[in-house]
């Protein structure tokens, strides 16, 4: 008898999730399914992709992408390495900023907290092409930013036509405009350890501002609410132990907020690795490339070149590395055993 009840269970389950299954199976797994196929076929988006005349060609889309030492590496060198600044500099920023402002709507003292909490989300909740527009308005030549900045005796850049990184043009400010023979004639996906290390370019500079401005309200609430859910108990008794602010926050608040800076980072990741509509609005990939992510180079090969292999196998590889980037900071922010700590007793013998 509770056998056959148990069985009635698990078929009642699987009725109700069953739904959700097609669903997931027609919307997620299928295309990623013939996503995977295209990857490795020399289909030219004519068609279907799945008719007799697509030829199977293996790896060699990866290949020429990772290994072919042409023109497709050279991109993918490129984009690679801006989505790479872009990556390290805007997930720290955002995360801490979101973080900053978390703690200050979230204090008792301070009047409007309504109002602050909204206004910090508003730019999350606005059409990032609308920001985009606006943004290309505010740092063009004649624009806001450089008007500010004149008025401050500072010479601003011609923010989206200039190629050249910010480390670079910090080198030159110290005489260094040439690269190292060792940095010049050796490098990775087809670009010079030089241009590795060139840093973002001014344009990309601005995009990580807008990235950085966009999207910190949003974290901000995953922040607030943690905050929130912490007990109140447990600052009255860090108060009672004499601990400082500071203190609390580093030793109290900070390791309860673990799992929510676990998610944010996640997303973060998730979010800058993939950045395409800020870059199709604006710059589509200029000035000389220096804006081009893989997100926007797998669509431009595929829906302007028709090289829907080479486009499909970038975002495959681009998927890998949000996945390996994601496990990477899962270990680095995984919970670990609290050592065992050694009781003295009155001989002074560890026990």
């Amino acid at each position: 008898m509770a056998h056959a009840a148990r069985r009635r269970e698990t078929a009642s389950g699987w009725a109700f999730i069953a739904p959700m299954l097609v669903v997931l199976g027609l919307f997620l797994v299928v295309p990623v399914l013939m996503a995977a196929w295209v990857s490795v076929s020399d289909w030219n988006g004519r068609g279907s992709p799945l008719s007799s005349d697509v030829g199977f060609v293996g790896l060699d889309n990866y290949r020429d992408l990772l290994l072919g030492g042409g023109l497709a590496t050279q991109d993918f060198g490129t984009a690679l390495r801006n989505n790479v600044y872009y990556v390290l500099l805007v997930v720290p920023l955002q995360t801490a900023l979101a973080l900053f402002l978390a703690s200050m709507v979230n204090r008792k003292a301070l009047r409007g907290r309504g109002f602050f909490r909204t206004a910090f989300y508003f730019p999350s909740v606005t059409s990032s092409v609308a920001i985009t527009v606006l943004w290309l308005f505010l740092f063009s030549a004649s624009g806001t930013v450089n008007a500010v900045l004149a008025k401050l005796s500072i010479t601003g850049p011609n923010w989206f036509n200039e190629p050249r990184g910010v480390i670079h043009l910090l080198l030159g400010t110290v005489g260094v405009d040439s690269a190292p023979a060792a940095l010049a004639q050796h490098g990775f996906l087809g670009i010079p350890f030089w241009q590795w290390l060139a840093g973002p370019s001014v344009a990309m500079t601005a995009f990580i501002l807008l990235a950085i401005f966009t999207t910190s309200g949003t974290f901000m609430l995953l922040f607030l609410a943690a905050l929130q859910a912490i007990s109140g108990e447990v600052e009255e008794a860090a108060v009672m132990d004499g601990t400082s602010a500071w203190q609390r926050f580093r030793l109290v608040t900070l390791p309860m907020l673990k799992p929510t800076v676990f998610t944010v980072i996640t997303l973060g990741l998730i979010g800058t690795w993939q950045v395409f509509d800020q870059i199709y609005t604006g710059t589509q990939g200029g000035p000389a490339k220096t804006t081009l992510t893989p997100a926007y180079l797998s669509y431009n090969a595929a829906f302007a070149n028709n090289q829907w292999g080479r486009g499909a196998a970038i975002a495959f590889v681009l998927f890998a590395i949000i996945v390996l980037f994601t496990v990477l900071q899962r270990f680095a922010l995984r919970e670990r055993g609290v050592p065992r700590r050694k009781r003295f007793y009155t001989d002074g013998v560890p026990r």
